[in-house]
Order: C-alpha cells, then sequence, then structure tokens
C-alpha cells in the first residue's frame, strides 16, 4: 500500500541536495522549492552548510524525524541511511538513485534490502532507479517539465522515468493538466498495480480524477491490474495506456493452434480490453488520448466535422470512416436554415465546411446547432487554424466557451501552431486542451470510442453442465494431452455435442463399430497429436474392405494406439480454442476452421470468464463473419448458437483450471446445430 507520507509528507528530507541543479539532488530540491512545499525542509549533504538556502546537516542522525525522505546518493550508501531514518518513524521513501537490479546479482540483493527496510517500517519504497512523484503537496521529481496542477488533471503512473518526461513534454504542450504522477522506476514494491489500487481505493466522486494514464513496461500481477481499473472503470474513471515490449525474439514450442496464437502480448491486449483501458501505441498516441479523455463522454459513434479549411476536413473524415467511425450526412430544415446564416459556398451536409472567410459568430452558431439541432451528431470536432491574415484569438474564446456550455464534447484541433501561436495560447490560459493533427486525433478518437462504446454484458451459467464428472476425469489424469475418450467425455459433460465417436484398438474391432456408425465414414489415427500431418485422416471411407485398408495403414503410423471411427460430417467448419497465459488466466479463441484458422489466422480471443457480450463479439468480429450468414447460399450457423459454446468453454476453465490447451477443430455448423468433429485438451495440475 502507498502510505500517506508519500501522498502528503509534513516534512521531507532529501538526502544528498546539491547546489549543482544539473545534479538529481539538486534538481529534485528546486522543484521542491518552487513546487511551494509549505512543510519542514531538511537537507543532508556532509561537504555543505546549506544546499539552494535550506540549511544541510552531516547525516541522517542529525535532522529532527521525518516523513519522506528523497534519496540521491550512491546506491551502495542508501541501506544505512534508510535505515537510520526508518528506526526514527520515517515511513515513505523515494530513491532516484539507479545502481540497483537493472545492474545485475547484486543489484538485485541491494533493491531487495531497501524494499525489506521499507516494508519492516510499515512504509512505501517508491524506486528505486525513478524520477520521484509529484503530489498536490510536492514537486518531488528530479527532472522536468513541471506540468500545472489540476486536481480534476491525469492521474499519470510509469514504468519509465525517461519516458514520464517526453510524454509531460508533449501533453503540456497540448494544454493537458496533471493531478499526482508517480514514476515506479524499478517497482522493488510499489509497482503500477499498487498505484492503481492506492487510486481505486483512495478515490472520491467529484474530488479525484477520472482520467488515468498509464505506461507499462511489464504486468507484474495482471488479476490485481484488472480488479482495480475495474473497479475504477465502474466509479466513472476513463483510462489509457502504453505497454511496451510487444514482440519477442524466438518462439515458444506449443502444440496447438491456440498455443502458436495466443502469446503473452496477445494477453496483454485481451487484459486492456477486458478491463476497458484503451491501448495506445506510443507516447503521441497515449496524449491525444488524454485530451479527449479529460473531455465530455459522446453517448455514440457519429461526429460531425466542422472546418474552415476543406482539406483537413476530408481527411479527418477520411480518417474516422476508415475506423468504423460514422461522419453521418446532416440535411433536412434544421440544415438549409443553418446553411443560409453561412457565407456563400459553405456546406453543412457534413463535414461543415464555413470557408476561409468563417468567423466566431458563424462557428457560435454552427456549435449551437449541432449540439441542439442535429440529433444524429454525439460528438463534434473542429478544425480551425490561420494563413496569418488575421488574429483567431476570438474564433478559438468562442470555441472554448462553447466547449463548456455544449451536451455534447466538442474537440479543437488547432493545427497552425506557429502563426496562431498567441491565440492558442490564450486558448490554453482558459484552461483548454487541443490537438494539432486532424489524422492523430481520428486515429485517437476512434480507439476511445471503440473501446468505451463496447457493450460488457453479464456472464452466463449453465445448469445441465455435469460438474462432478468433469472433475472426475480432470483428477484420474495425468499431466499432458487426455485421452481421446475423455476429451469427449469432458466437451459432453460440458454441453457441447461432439459427433458419434467409436474407438478401435484391433481387426476384430473394426466392422462392429463401422456397422454402428454407418458408412460412410472417417478414420482418425489416435496417440499423434498432429493427426493430418503424419497422415493420419481418412475421409469418404465407403466400404468395409477400404475401412480395413485404411486401419492398417493408419495403426502402422509411429505412436498410433487406435482410430477413432465417425461419420462424414458437413456443415461449416468453425474453430474453438483454450490457451492458459500464466498469470492472465485463460484465453478463449474463435473462429472458422481450416485455412482460416491454420493459414489466415483469422480468429477473436477473450479472456475468460466472458460474458454474453463478449461472446458475441468474438462472433461478429471475425473477418469471414459472411461464411457464418449464408454466403452465396450455402448453409449459415445461428451466432447465437456458437456464443452458447463459447460461454459453454468459458464455464468449462472455471471448473477445470488445469486446463492449459484446448482446441476443438473442427467444428461443424449448421443453422443452430453445431457438432464437435476432433478435438485435444492439455490439461497441468501445477502452473
Amino acid at each position: 500500500m502507498i502510505v500517506k507520507e508519500i501522498i502528503e509528507p509534513k516534512s521531507i528530507v532529501v538526502v544528498g541536495g546539491s547546489n549543482d541543479t544539473r545534479k538529481p539532488g539538486g534538481k529534485v530540491l528546486e522543484n521542491i522549492l518552487r513546487g511551494g512545499f509549505d512543510g519542514e525542509l531538511f537537507v543532508v549533504n556532509p561537504k555543505e552548510s546549506s544546499v539552494q538556502g535550506v540549511k544541510a546537516f552531516p547525516s541522517c542522525g542529525d535532522i529532527s524525524p521525518v516523513e519522506l525522505a528523497i534519496f540521491a546518493i550512491p546506491a551502495g550508501m542508501i541501506p544505512e541511511a534508510m535505515e537510520l531514518l526508518a528506526s526514527r518513524g520515517t515511513r515513505g521513501f523515494i530513491v532516484l538513485s539507479a545502481g540497483f537490479s537493472e545492474m545485475g546479482e547484486e543489484g538485485k540483493k541491494l533493491e531487495a534490502k531497501i524494499a525489506e527496510i521499507a516494508r519492516s517500517a510499515g512504509g512505501t519504497l517508491i524506486g528505486p532507479n525513478c524520477i520521484g512523484v509529484i503530489t498536490q503537496k510536492y514537486k518531488g521529481v528530479f527532472a522536468g517539465p513541471i506540468p500545472e496542477y489540476d486536481p480534476m488533471g491525469c492521474d499519470f503512473v510509469s514504468a519509465s522515468g525517461a519516458t514520464a518526461v517526453f510524454i509531460l513534454e508533449e501533453a503540456i504542450v497540448r494544454g493537458i493538466k496533471f493531478s499526482e504522477i508517480f514514476s515506479v522506476g524499478n517497482s522493488a514494491q510499489i509497482g503500477i498495480e499498487e498505484v492503481l489500487e492506492y487510486w481505486d481505493e483512495t478515490y472520491q466522486e467529484g474530488k479525484s480524477s477520472n482520467v488515468k494514464l498509464i505506461y507499462a513496461e511489464q504486468i507484474v500481477n495482471p488479476q490485481k491490474f484488472l480488479k482495480h481499473t475495474l473497479s475504477l472503470k465502474a466509479k466513472g474513471c476513463r483510462i489509457a495506456g502504453i505497454k511496451a515490449g510487444r514482440t519477442k525474439a524466438g518462439q515458444r514450442a506449443v502444440s496447438s493452434h491456440t498455443g502458436a496464437m495466443a502469446g503473452e502480448d496477445t494477453a496483454v491486449d485481451l487484459l486492456f480490453r477486458k478491463a476497458g483501458i484503451i491501448r495506445c501505441e506510443g507516447r503521441l498516441d497515449l496524449v491525444n488520448v488524454a485530451g479527449i479523455l479529460l473531455g465530455k463522454k459522446p453517448n455514440g459513434k457519429r461526429v460531425a466535422v466542422v472546418t474552415h479549411a476543406g482539406g483537413p476536413g476530408v481527411m479527418l473524415t477520411d480518417t474516422l470512416e476508415s475506423e468504423g467511425i460514422d461522419v453521418p450526412r446532416i440535411e433536412g430544415k434544421d440544415a438549409e436554415e443553418l446553411l443560409s446564416h453561412l457565407n456563400y459556398g459553405s456546406s453543412v451536409s457534413n463535414p461543415i465546411d464555413f470557408l476561409a472567410t468563417g468567423t466566431a459568430e458563424q462557428l457560435d452558431l454552427i456549435l449551437n446547432y449541432a449540439d441542439n439541432k442535429f440529433d444524429n451528431i454525439d460528438s463534434i470536432a473542429v478544425i480551425f487554424g490561420t494563413p496569418g491574415l488575421f488574429d483567431v484569438t476570438n474564433v478559438y474564446e468562442v470555441l472554448f466557451s462553447k466547449q463548456r456550455s455544449s451536451r455534447k464534447p466538442i474537440f479543437a484541433i488547432l493545427p497552425s501552431i506557429v502563426q496562431a501561436k498567441d491565440a492558442i495560447e490564450r486558448y490554453k490560459s482558459l484552461g483548454g486542451n487541443y490537438f494539432n493533427d486532424e489524422v492523430a486525433f481520428g486515429k485517437a478518437l476512434a480507439k476511445v470510442l471503440k473501446t468505451e462504446l463496447r457493450e460488457t454484458g453479464e456472464t452466463k451459467s449453465f445448469e445441465d453442465i455435469d460438474v462432478a464428472k468433469i472433475r472426475n476425469i480432470i483428477q484420474q489424469s495425468r499431466d499432458g494431452f487426455l485421452p481421446a475418450m475423455g476429451t469427449i467425455a469432458i466437451l459432453e459433460s460440458t454441453g457441447i455435442p461432439f459427433v458419434a465417436t467409436k474407438l478401435v484398438k484391433a481387426n476384430e474391432e473394426l466392422i462392429p463399430a463401422i456397422k454402428e456408425i454407418g458408412l460412410p465414414v472417417v478414420m482418425k489415427v489416435v496417440g499423434p497429436v498432429h493427426k493430418t500431418e503424419v497422415g493420419g485422416v481418412e475421409v469418404g471411407i465407403a466400404s468395409l474392405s477400404e475401412a480395413e485398408a485404411k486401419f492398417a495403414e493408419l495403426m502402422k503410423i509411429e505412436r498410433a494406439e487406435g482410430v477413432q471411427i465417425q461419420p462424414v460430417a458437413n456443415g461449416v467448419e468453425l474453430f474453438f480454442g483454450v490457451k492458459y497465459e500464466k498469470d492472465f488466466g485463460h484465453i478463449i479463441v474463435f473462429g472458422l476452421g481450416g485455412i482460416f484458422v491454420e493459414l489466415l489466422k483469422d480468429v477473436q480471443m477473450c479472456l475468460a470468464p466472458i460474458t454474453t457480450a463478449e461472446a458475441m463479439e468474438m462472433v461478429e468480429g471475425i473477418r469471414s463473419k459472411a461464411i457464418l450468414e449464408g454466403f452465396r447460399g450455402k448453409p449459415s450457423v445461428d451466432k447465437v448458437s456458437v456464443c452458447n459454446i463459447l460461454l459453454r468453454i468459458s464455464n468449462l476453465v472455471q471448473i477445470a483450471p488445469e486446463i492449459v490447451e484446448m482446441d476443438i477443430n473442427p467444428a461443424f455448423g449448421n443453422g443452430g446445430k453445431i457438432l464437435a468433429v476432433d478435438a485435444r485438451i492439455k490439461i497441468q495440475t501445477t502452473k
């Protein structure tokens, strides 16, 4: 947990404070002083008697007890100083210094030691190897710039100090304000999850920031991360984040299609989606999204583009529509009435283009109509710059005023960052934030809308699932792939129909099995994991003599244990999968079978447990959805029936968390009937 001494200390000591503001100990002290800290402030520096006007003491033992200590001294000296301060009641520790776990084994031991000192003191350690913390009370960072404090600005937590600085630089220029900022560095005790926990547990409606920004390089505790982000979202917060480290050198060996597709970064993507977090690609993307989140929340995906310059309006319209965001046509009596008040040659059909000669009064009128009379509009994007021929300050003042009074969100895209510099500064001084590129804005808005307007729904349980039978099979099985008939039994116990199947291990069992199934049949080798790769599948066997010959061939395949006999199934091939990702949980996968999953990887994924809305989103999300709907007269597949299979699989992995991989490939869908034809399940009792 984060103790109050980190957030609102009454006294601070900078251990290693310096008169040289080019050093961390000097810069952090300067920022604390300039930030107006009104508590007791001490400096420990054995070489100075006064540092930046603050009395300096030779050692930590020479000062009065303090609540917060900020360290800017060599790593090896920190444990002794921390222990001394902790023994005198210090509970807040911020270690700016590097030289810990990032330096190897010795550094890891040193880092563990300072974390234990903080824990034993009932305190909180931020860092090491961080730039510090900013709260309303103090500006305890050694880097700049220091953003303007606003309790309703963005809260920001970053694993990287340098990245935090670069994000702040871009954000401040755009008029974005901040509340609390945490740079967690090596996260020896407090990481991103703990900061989210603190924001969640201390949230006060109307007093706490509703916008949370995250820069992460790893998610150490995904379940804790999910718990607190979901809780913050439920309280009305809007969250955006970057998770760096998408790629890996090399591939892990996996034995299923699902395993090959669902790795750790996929799990992070799904975690963000489950939590309703807008995942951003980089610093500029995060800043653009933050600017949108600080505004009013749109109720839908219909956008009016208002501009006095045709080209940018067209580019924004193209961007929005290519991202699936609607720029609806505006027409009718109200549109004609608005057009009559604009200069000749203007257009209101959307984009609303009121030409280079457009005025502040005309913009005011347009925004009134868009807000109050155009019911097919949910939000408004205004692009307004200048060629330098006239001052646009009055336009931007109108724009800011309308942003405050409008029911619908209005976003300001102000591209003239040189020629309208003074007008932009005036707009920012009023409290506005802006965007400087319409295409980047359009992509950011699309991300926000597609994330925040998703339906979530509720999970669904099924009374007909035979929990006792599933648990019995799992408990009696060894780690690894289950026997074929055990897999079938688990699926049928889950309520997932499986095609009639007979397992044949000897010649004398073959003919009775085929007669019970009925010709033609499909024959599949049992034993090898990848049947098709070893020639272990024979389709359309139409006679007993052919079946006998094929049985002999299949049993010669290496590791063959028997042959499954099944009737020929027809319909649309479907694929269902499960992959357990350590710490994240089970990933459920859906797509069409055959080439669609094996070559095109046209699949949708979701972290379990999934809701009814998430299941339908998966079904609707595949690129080959038209095939489910009966492409060119082919049989269709009932989407609700597919969703029910996904929801049953979600139930299954809650009942049997030992499942680490599962493929149902293929299942055949025909109308509302879905039959699994081939499947494998891998279990692991320890993860």
